[in-house]
């Protein structure tokens, strides 16, 4: 067991499906795809589809790599196998084994489709197994998807869901099949309080996910493509740079609802749903860790709201989540929720709406806005 590029070459036997360089197919169809690699490597990044069941672990595929530049191949080799022998070996196969019956269509891969992979498609077979490999692995997957999304785009028309904060721009890329929902993907709603509770993917992971919905919603036939309006950043990923400078020139559609409406959005997403999940993943301690990082959130606006503002919110949304605790009351939640809108979120949007290059469409409440977007999709196709 080697590093990828080494020359060696592992006999495997005959397979019922042969080895394959079609990345386009396997990423559209969301093949189940085996991922051989260490887990540091999976947790770099990886593809929607793929399951991290490695040859080596992290500490044996480091220590294998120090023998291979100090020792050779050979050596590395050796160590290798004698690292991953005996019932650590009957146990990986077994695992391997077991993901090859659950999905009898899928592949598996390494970093370069090199020596790990080879000696995982050998071990399957001498134990009966046929399994296809990739061609060239991880990088030539990845390579694939970063090629693919300028040539996506090229090929596309982009209008933007734009709006303030709390018009409902999600829920309209939500109702519509040629969206692609970039907070979705990003696991964040976009705004300084749209932290979730579970961790945000990689910038890998946001960029293989976000090209192979380019590539799926082209290989649907649509031409004319839904985004919400975001800025450079969705909490700590970023959008790819060819993407970005694409939607500074967007045209968009403009979501519009009165102040009223948009404070009750805000309850329903921002305390109901947000408070619903932290409940979900720890049932005792959920709310007050929903209140805490509301707060967090909050105080890293502190400077931009002025130091008397944010004292007021603040105190505001305390008072609301105490309320809310003693008698279930969301009411109070507007007192905090409406300055904010008023005096943060809707001038930050005047500013960055004067930033946008691209015609306006058209606007309107959320039913009408999904209207006119249904119409403009069905007569691009």
């Amino acid at each position: 067991m080697v590093p990828e590029g080494s020359g060696k070459f592992v006999k495997t036997v005959g397979r019922g499906r042969g080895d394959t360089a079609d990345y386009r197919s396997l990423l559209l169809g969301e093949v189940p795809l085996l991922d051989t690699r260490a887990p540091v490597e999976f947790a770099r990044g990886a593809f929607p589809s793929a399951t991290n069941i490695p040859l080596m672990t992290d500490d044996e595929r480091h220590r294998v790599g120090i023998c291979y530049r100090r020792e050779g191949r050979e050596a590395a080799i050796a160590l290798g196998h004698a690292l991953v022998a005996g019932e650590r070996r009957q146990q990986r196969l077994a695992d391997w084994v077991a993901f090859a019956g659950r999905h009898p269509d899928g592949f598996l891969y390494c970093f370069r489709g090199g020596m790990r992979s080879q000696i995982v498609q050998a071990w399957l077979g001498e134990a009966g197994v046929d399994y296809p490999r990739v061609h060239g692995g991880y990088r030539a997957l990845r390579r694939f998807l970063l090629e693919a999304l300028p040539g996506s785009l090229a090929d596309c028309r982009l209008i933007l869901i734009s709006g303030k904060t709390g018009t409902g721009k999600t829920r309209v890329i939500e109702a519509l099949r040629a969206a692609i929902d970039l907070e979705g993907m990003a696991r964040h709603r976009g705004s300084a309080f749209g932290r979730l509770p579970q961790p945000q993917p990689t910038q890998i992971n946001f960029e293989n996910s976000l090209s192979i919905a380019f590539l799926q919603q082209r290989a649907a036939g649509r031409r004319t493509l839904f985004l919400e309006d975001e800025g450079r950043l969705i909490g700590r990923v970023a959008v790819p740079e060819v993407l970005r400078q694409r939607m500074q020139q967007a045209a968009l559609l403009v979501v519009e609802e009165d102040l009223q409406s948009r404070v009750e959005l805000v309850i329903e997403d921002y305390i109901v749903a947000l408070g619903q999940q932290y409940t979900r993943i720890c049932q005792a301690t959920g709310p007050a860790r929903h209140e805490q990082r509301l707060r967090a959130d909050l105080a890293k606006l502190r400077k931009r709201l002025g130091g008397l503002l944010h004292q007021q919110v603040d105190a505001k949304l305390v008072e609301a989540f105490q309320r809310q605790r003693s008698c279930g009351d969301l009411s109070a939640h507007r007192q905090w929720i409406t300055p904010l809108l008023v005096q943060y979120y809707d001038p930050m949007y005047e500013y960055q709406m004067q930033l946008r290059a691209g015609p306006r469409l058209g606007h309107g409440n959320r039913t009408a806005i999904i209207e006119q977007a249904r119409v403009i999709s069905g007569s691009s196709q």
